[in-house]
């Protein structure tokens, strides 16, 4: 697998990353270790987590597997930190009370001393951002994490954070954001990946087969085995569907029909060869989904199918990101 420099850091990590957010629940352990092993086997390397995945079981089925499957040293470890993670006055937000404490409790669960990559998931408004960015320049000179990032952040309060930690020596620069990129979500596209291109941070795409949509698995009913047919997971898939998502789903499929290839390896070569993007997060439930992006690793779209499916899938823009700037009206 190509491995990419995850912006402009010395962190170089495969161009796939493989996501965790079923494991402990919907992906049981024995499922989670063929995963991981068929990663690390094709040549992957960044593995991301998130201490509120499955009430921290996540990270702790990861933590088991790279005890007893895989070396530690085969594999980057990224996970998250922010929301609830516990009850009392610190078990929320961004404080540096909270966040250090959360960053202990996932290197507990994960059974390390350290994590590669550790993200900030989400804007706190309750919190002066300095005291967050603080909390992590900390968290790197204990030696307990070696890279810091961000996710679902805007694209204003993505430069805000990169700014303020290139302002000032000694702090922990900002390499990378995670947001939701995919064909039917080129929302990001508007101002965080300008930002996150102008900064060299890099962009880790999360749900880039759009919530499952783009395998068209979903284009006539809804398979009575996927995450469509459970109460918990339905809204959010739902979420993306629309005719006008109906009409990318299409597009893909007849892409894929004149490449001899799936619709799956379509929508995530599309988004994995985008500007800006290092490595998209696949979740699977299963190994054998989980092969099936894997199998995508050596497809490159031909210029005419991405200028296809950019034409179809084009975000709607308008003032200020739309050039040239409207005129106002002369006396």
């Amino acid at each position: 697998m190509e491995q990419r420099a995850l912006g402009r850091s010395g962190l170089v990590v495969s161009r796939l990353a493989l996501g965790t957010m079923t494991w402990g629940r919907d992906t049981d352990e024995d499922e989670a270790a063929m995963q991981l092993t068929a990663f690390v086997d094709a040549g992957g390397t960044l593995v991301d987590t998130a201490d509120v995945y499955v009430d921290g079981e996540s990270e702790r089925t990861l933590g088991r597997l790279l005890s007893d499957v895989v070396p530690r040293s085969d594999v980057l470890v990224a996970t998250k930190a922010v929301g609830r993670t516990g009850p009392g006055p610190m078990g929320r937000g961004a404080s540096r009370g909270h966040l250090l404490a959360a960053l202990d409790a996932s290197l507990e669960r994960l059974g390390v001393d350290h994590v590669d990559l550790w993200q900030l998931h989400s804007w706190d408004d309750g919190t002066p951002l300095e005291e967050t960015l603080a909390a992590l320049d900390a968290a790197v000179a204990a030696g307990k994490v070696r890279y810091v990032g961000v996710s679902n952040f805007t694209g204003w309060q993505t430069a805000q954070a990169v700014t303020w930690q290139r302002s000032w020596p000694g702090r922990a620069p900002v390499v990378s954001t995670q947001m939701e990129y995919s064909l039917l979500q080129r929302g990001v596209e508007r101002e965080v990946v300008p930002a996150a291109e102008a900064l060299g941070i890099g962009l880790l795409p999360w749900s880039p087969l759009g919530r499952g949509l783009l395998t068209g698995k979903y284009r006539h009913a809804v398979p009575t085995d996927s995450r469509g047919a459970s109460p918990q997971w339905q809204g959010f898939i739902d979420g993306l569907r629309s005719s006008t998502s109906d009409r990318i789903v299409e597009a893909v499929i007849t892409a894929a029909q004149g490449l001899n290839t799936t619709p799956l390896a379509v929508a995530l070569a599309w988004v994995r060869d985008r500007p800006g993007v290092v490595a998209p997060v696949v979740g699977a439930r299963t190994a054998a989904q989980l092969q099936a992006s894997l199998e995508a690793e050596s497809l490159r779209l031909p210029r005419a199918i991405q200028t296809a499916l950019d034409d179809v899938s084009s975000p709607h823009t308008s003032y200020p990101e739309r050039r040239p700037l409207p005129m106002a009206p002369q006396p």
